[in-house]
């Protein structure tokens, strides 16, 4: 196969996946020998590091395209956050109660002075003083909304799922 149409096929299998592959995963693949997907990886990985552009080829644990760290800022910025499914039940906690005073979902959710301070920092949860200045108030903010494509009210989405279970059990 020429070497150039075997690069597209290459990069076209690394932009598409979102795991790190292995040469001989892409030979399986593209039904070529490893030794040439070796070779052609090597040449694809130079043209990304020439032209210094925003991608990179991580060879690290098998190879993926990624965005440069210099510009994780931006993604990051851009791109939704993974969480973990115990930090989404700290969240679901929080959107179906707020405003809930922080003293009380520690008594339901016994981990979530970590998730807090993970969802604060997502921007996901504000929190301020409650009225006795001993606990926090904390609720959901517009980007929480726009992370899950929420409109409207919290609470009318709540009532019209008509979410009756236990939060004990989340």
């Amino acid at each position: 196969m020429e070497t150039d149409n075997l690069k597209s096929k290459i990069e076209a299998v690394l932009f598409i996946t979102s795991k790190a592959m292995q040469p001989i995963d892409i030979a399986e693949i593209l039904g070529v020998t490893e030794e040439e997907v070796e070779s052609a990886l090597l040449d694809l990985m130079f043209d990304y590091s020439s032209r210094n552009g925003a991608l990179e080829i991580d060879d690290e644990d098998g190879y993926i395209i990624q965005v440069r760290a210099e510009h994780m800022d931006i993604v990051e910025k851009l791109c939704p956050v993974e969480l973990s499914p115990a930090i989404l039940k700290t969240l679901t906690v929080i959107a179906l109660k707020e405003p809930i005073r922080q003293s009380y979902l520690k008594e339901i959710r016994p981990s979530a002075y970590e998730h807090i301070a993970e969802l604060l920092e997502q921007g996901l949860i504000s929190r301020s003083k409650d009225k006795n200045g001993r606990s926090f108030n904390i609720r959901t903010t517009k980007k929480f909304q726009e992370y899950f494509k929420l409109k409207g009210d919290i609470k009318a989405l709540v009532k019209r799922l008509d979410a009756t279970q236990d939060l004990k059990n989340l």
